[in-house]
């Protein structure tokens, strides 16, 4: 089949700036005429002409509705662009880090690698006709596109005037694998379907020991629960814990991928990730005696969150105990850590194991492709965030599943003389030893959503201004809740890239006190709609017999500060956050 090229002629769309995660607008957006298009050419201009012309790239994503439709005009426009071969995962389905690891893994018959990827997806936002659509590009790292290539990309949406598309390249059939070969006025052009999990699961049989996992999973004593919430992760569960790990088919929940994950938000966490909540025995219904562990991944399994018996691992204590324990229980880390990271506002639960450990520590700005800087220095293995998402250097891109396993495997360590005994080692007890050594960070993270994008401007200002002086703030906060620390420092965050030499100002707003605790003011988002004020709250505590409290009775002393220091009520008008987490 021989096919020819189009020039289209197209006027600019405003508004397609791509942020850290790419372009995220609702689909209805996405389905005016050339918008897509315009977006898809504006990346390949913005590229090296070796990343596209004679060039590989892959295209999938979460699944969500509008994907199939997108992956064809993308193929079209790829062959139009002068591209070899465009790599598709069947059915369109490739989660974000098994993207990142065939961009780093795979080898085509003639030897060829992907210099980048299109990933479809809008991460944790809900899909369907009236719902989000996202798309991103990842670079030959496997990691997402650096600002110097969507500063570019934005540049070339806000002048273009043409797109180039083979209209009469027939759709490809991408519910069966196989190669189709079309030939061009370039030469030849292939879309190679193929099945999204082999190369992920090969790359995670490298890092994890899948028999002690599978010896743990068969324990009678051990139960095991997987929640995909209708995401891309379906696509990865049955074959891992199923097929690979034999768990039973009985333990995932909503582990078929959706295009509208069957109407729910495909978000890991208490609030939206509910059945599996009131499985693990932490909802307002019980229905019998709990799993061990628990565990979901979002819609472009990404993000996860692990659960135990009745029991809630925060993001920012998952990550330490990962880094603490990962020598010992992950194969792929025996050799030793190279160093651990985290976001600003994540808690710093892993900076007390990098301090124990002697390990190199680095706290980044939001936004996964700091992390990938440093691990493509060579200078950081496992990383993680707040907000759910936990990696390591094997790939470039948070990843969900490699986070349960590593979680399955510190399970498996710590219970590999103990499988016949009486009682398994639990979650819980894992977290509560891990905080006997290294003290607890109580954490809780308020958000204050659509609030008057000038009044939150002035609060973040008041507070800036306030650091001026610690001996007022010191004062003040003797008022407000006298057995508070003093705070010792304060700044706004500023990031210097040890590897780049970047530096990203404003990252947020730190208060740190004598005994480890924090305040961070973060502002998000100054959009016509109104901004979002996150207030992080930590408060840390080292006396073993302090370290079972209630999270909310720890916090309710510095909670009050963070209220009454920012004086929130009275810039904002309100009396309590959108959401608490």
């Amino acid at each position: 089949m021989v096919f020819s090229v189009t020039k289209r002629d197209t006027t600019p769309y405003e508004g397609q700036k791509p942020g850290t995660s790419g372009l995220r607008k609702k689909v209805t957006v996405f389905q005016q005429p050339h918008y897509l298009a315009n977006f898809v050419q504006s990346t390949f201009n913005a590229l090296p002409a070796d990343q596209v012309k004679g060039a590989t790239i892959v295209v999938s994503g979460d699944g969500r509705y509008f994907s199939k439709d997108a992956v064809q005009i993308i193929a079209k426009m790829a062959a139009a662009n002068g591209v070899r071969r465009v790599w598709v995962g069947q059915d369109s389905l490739l989660s974000t880090p098994a993207v990142s690891a065939i961009i780093c893994e795979r080898i085509s018959a003639d030897g060829a690698k992907a210099t980048g990827a299109f990933i479809l997806t809008a991460s944790h936002n809900p899909g369907g006709p009236t719902e989000d659509f996202g798309i991103k590009y990842n670079m030959e790292n496997g990691g997402p596109a650096p600002e110097s290539v969507t500063d570019k990309i934005f540049s070339n949406t806000k002048t273009i005037t043409e797109y180039l598309i083979a209209e009469d390249l027939p759709d490809v059939d991408i519910s069966v694998t196989g190669v189709t070969s079309f030939t061009g006025p370039e030469g030849p052009f292939d879309v190679d379907v193929f099945d999204s999990a082999t190369d992920y699961i090969k790359l995670m049989k490298t890092i994890f020991d899948f028999e002690s996992i599978k010896k743990l999973l068969a324990s009678p004593k051990f139960s095991f629960c997987f929640d995909g919430l209708h995401g891309v992760a379906g696509a990865y569960a049955k074959r891992i814990f199923v097929d690979e790990l034999g768990a039973s088919e009985s333990s995932l929940l909503n582990c078929v991928p959706k295009e509208d994950f069957g109407g729910g938000h495909p978000d890991p966490n208490l609030t939206y990730a509910k059945e599996l909540v009131d499985r693990m025995g932490l909802g307002k219904t019980s229905n019998g005696e709990p799993p061990e562990f628990g565990a979901a991944a979002d819609g472009d399994a990404d993000r996860n969150m692990v659960l135990g018996k009745r029991f809630f691992v925060t993001p920012s204590d998952s990550v330490a105990i990962i880094a603490a324990n990962a020598v010992q229980s992950i194969p792929y880390f025996a050799s030793g850590l190279k160093g651990v990271a985290r976001s600003m506002p994540t808690s710093a639960a892993l900076d007390v194991v990098a301090k124990n450990l002697n390990l190199k520590f680095f706290e980044v700005p939001t936004g996964w492709k700091f992390f990938g800087n440093l691990m493509d220095a060579g200078m950081c293995s496992v990383c993680g965030e707040e907000s759910f998402g936990t990696g390591s250097d094997h790939i470039r891109e948070k990843d969900g599943i490699w986070a349960v396993l590593a979680w399955l495997s510190i399970l498996a360590y710590k219970n590999k003389d103990n499988l016949g005994g009486d009682k398994l080692v639990t979650v819980e007890d894992i977290v509560l030893q891990h905080w006997g050594t290294y003290g607890r960070h109580y954490y809780t993270r308020y958000d204050y959503e659509n609030v008057d994008a000038e009044a939150a401007k002035e609060l973040m200002a008041n507070l800036v201004k306030m650091q001026a002086s610690l001996p007022d703030v010191n004062k003040s906060i003797k008022e407000i809740q006298p057995a508070v620390a003093d705070v010792v420092s304060a700044d706004e965050f500023e990031y210097k890239d040890p590897v780049d030499g970047s530096v990203s100002k404003h990252q947020g707003i730190r208060y740190l006190f004598g005994d480890g605790s924090r305040l961070v003011f973060r502002l998000s988002g100054t959009g016509s709609v109104g901004a979002t004020i996150r207030i992080y709250i930590e408060q840390y505590e080292k006396d073993s017999s302090k370290t079972g409290r209630e999270s909310s009775d720890a916090l309710s002393p510095l909670v009050d500060v963070a209220l009454k220091l920012s004086k929130i009520q009275e810039y904002t008008g309100r009396s309590a956050p959108t959401v608490i987490t």
